[in-house]
C-alpha cells in the first residue's frame, strides 16, 4: 500500500523516491493539482511497463502528495486484453459534459484511445478511439502520421488533440500535429495539420536546432497558446507560441533541460550537470505561480524516470526564462539549512567523464554515479546515490543556512577516501569527511562551517573504490 508523501518540505523528485512517474502532465481540477503520467518500473527493461496511477496535492499545500491508486489498467483497452502492450504518455482534459477524458497511445499502435471517468482520479473506463466522421480511426487513414504522446486542450465544445513522434532519421513525417475533435471527444471535425516542424521541415524557421521530436503539451495563458515539446536533443523541453491553437506557432526557447544545459549561472552553460535523456512534461498555474513538470533519469537507464518540477518565470511579453534544476522545486523557496536530507534529491550528478545523456552501457562498468534504490519495483525503499567513484560529485540546491558547523554523511560500500564539501561545484573545499569500507550504512562526520545565507552544497568523492551516499545532515 503506497503511502502519502506528507513532508514538512517538498523535494525534487516531489513524489516518494520509490515512485517512477515520467511524462507528467499536471492539471488543476477544483482545489487539487493532479499529475497524470506514464508509469515506469524500477529496474525495468523497457519504458512504461506499469499501469497508470495518479498522485494529487492540494493547491495550497504542494508538500502533501496523495497516492490516488491505479486509475487505468493496460488491459482495460479491448485491443490489449493480454497486456502485451505498454501505456505510453497520456493526458487528461475535462470535457464539455463535465467528465474527465484520458487520451493515450500504446507502444505498438498508431491510434489514439480514450477512457472516461466522472472524477479526476477515479477508475477510468474505456470509451473509444479518436476517428474521422466515416469511422476510420486517426492513424489508420493513408497519409496519417504516427499517433504518439497525445496532449489535449478543451475549449467550449471542441478539443484540440496534439500528437507526434519524429525521430530525425524518419523523413516521411512533418512534425507536431493538431486535430480538432467534436464535443463527443472522439469525432474529428478538422483534419490534422502540422504546427511545429521536425528536422526535415525546419529549414529557414526559428525551430532549427530545436526541432520537434515528441511530447507535445498545450496550455493557454491569457490569449496565447503555449506548445511545450521535446526537441531532437531529447533532454530539453522547448516551447512555441501562437494566438491560434492550430497555426502560426513560433519557436521561443527552452523551458527546462534535464541535464541543465544552457544554464550558465553556477557552471559553464555547455556543461551538463546531470545525466539527461528524453524529457516530457507540461506547465500548470497553481496559486498564481507557473510550474514546469518534467522528469529525470535514474538507475543508470532510461527506464526508471522520476517526476520533478520547477517554478517558471514568464515576463510581460510572455517569454519564459529557462528553469534551473534544483532540489527544492515545489517548496516555495530554499530548503531549511539544518537537519538530515536524503541523497536522492541531488539535482546535479556528474564525474570527470562528462556526459549529457545517460550512458546506457557505461553504467554496467560502474563508471558513472547513479541514483537508485534497494529491493524490487514497488518496494518502498529509500533512494540513494551509488557508484560514487573518484571525482564523482553530487550537488544539492538550495539551502537557507545559518550557524552550520558540522556535517554528517551516511555512506556504505567498498571505498576508502574523503568526501569534500563545497558550496559550488568547482569551489574551495570547506572540509573533508573520511570514509572507509563497510557493507552497512555508517555515519561519518566532521566539523565543517557552512557560510550563512542561501547556499548550494556539493559532495565530491576523492578516493578509491565505489561509495554509496544515503544522506547528509547539517548541524
Amino acid at each position: 500500500m503506497k503511502k502519502m508523501n506528507n513532508n514538512p518540505q517538498v523535494f525534487n523528485p516531489y513524489l516518494p523516491s520509490w515512485e517512477y512517474i515520467p511524462d507528467g502532465e499536471p492539471h488543476v481540477f477544483g482545489d487539487r493539482v493532479y499529475v497524470y503520467g506514464s508509469h515506469d518500473r524500477f529496474n525495468g527493461h523497457a519504458y512504461c511497463l506499469n499501469d497508470y496511477v495518479c498522485w494529487s496535492a492540494p493547491v495550497d499545500d504542494l508538500k502533501n502528495w496523495k497516492y490516488e491508486g491505479v486509475i487505468y489498467e493496460k488491459t482495460a483497452d479491448p485491443l490489449n486484453k493480454d497486456g502485451s502492450m505498454n501505456l505510453f504518455a497520456p493526458d487528461v482534459t475535462q470535457g464539455p459534459d463535465g467528465k474527465y477524458y484520458l487520451y493515450y497511445v500504446f507502444d505498438e499502435l498508431s491510434i489514439v484511445s480514450v477512457a472516461v471517468c466522472s472524477t479526476p482520479a477515479g477508475k477510468y473506463e474505456f470509451y473509444g478511439y479518436v476517428h474521422y466522421s466515416d469511422g476510420t480511426r486517426l492513424g489508420d487513414r493513408p497519409g496519417d502520421e504516427q499517433q504518439f504522446d497525445p496532449g489535449v486542450l478543451t475549449e467550449g465544445d471542441v478539443t484540440y488533440l496534439y500528437t507526434g513522434f519524429c525521430p530525425p532519421e524518419i523523413e516521411t513525417r512533418t512534425g507536431a500535429r493538431v486535430t480538432v475533435l467534436d464535443s463527443d471527444m472522439l469525432t474529428i471535425i478538422k483534419d490534422p495539420v502540422t504546427v511545429a516542424p521536425n528536422k526535415v521541415n525546419s529549414a529557414g524557421t526559428e525551430f532549427e536546432g530545436h526541432e520537434f521530436f515528441e511530447a507535445p503539451s498545450i496550455r493557454k495563458i491569457g490569449s496565447t497558446y503555449y506548445l511545450i515539446y521535446s526537441s531532437i536533443l531529447f533532454h530539453e523541453l522547448c516551447y512555441a507560441t501562437s494566438k491560434s491553437p492550430v497555426k502560426d506557432f513560433k519557436f521561443q526557447g527552452v523551458v527546462v533541460s534535464n541535464n541543465d544545459s544552457y544554464i550558465g549561472t553556477y557552471k559553464p552553460a555547455g556543461m551538463p550537470a546531470f545525466y539527461g535523456g528524453n524529457n516530457h512534461g507540461g506547465m500548470v498555474l497553481i496559486n498564481g505561480e507557473w510550474y514546469i513538470f518534467y522528469h529525470r533519469h535514474t538507475n543508470g537507464t532510461s527506464f526508471s524516470r522520476q517526476a520533478c518540477a520547477q517554478p517558471v518565470k514568464i515576463d510581460s511579453d510572455g517569454i519564459i526564462t529557462q528553469a534551473e534544476m534544483t532540489s527544492c522545486g515545489l517548496n516555495g523557496g530554499p530548503l531549511a539549512g539544518r537537519g538530515e536530507y536524503p541523497a536522492y534529491i541531488a539535482c546535479n550528478l556528474f564525474c570527470k567523464d562528462e556526459s549529457a545523456y545517460t550512458p546506457w552501457n557505461a553504467f554496467m562498468d560502474n563508471r558513472y554515479p547513479k541514483i537508485t534504490q534497494d529491493g524490487k519495483d514497488g518496494d518502498e525503499e529509500p533512494g540513494y546515490i551509488a557508484n560514487m567513484m573518484n571525482s564523482a560529485t553530487a550537488g544539492f540546491k538550495y539551502f537557507d543556512c545559518s550557524g552550520i558547523s558540522k556535517v554528517k554523511i551516511k555512506v556504505r560500500g567498498y571505498c576508502s577516501g574523503d568526501f569534500e564539501i563545497k558550496t559550488s561545484w568547482d569551489g574551495s573545499v570547506l572540509g573533508k569527511i573520511t570514509v572507509k569500507s563497510s557493507t552497512v550504512w555508517k555515519t561519518y562526520s566532521a566539523d565543517i562551517s557552512i557560510p550563512d545565507g542561501i547556499q548550494a552544497l556539493y559532495f565530491r568523492y576523492a578516493g578509491e573504490g565505489l561509495a554509496s551516499l544515503a544522506s547528509f545532515t547539517l548541524e
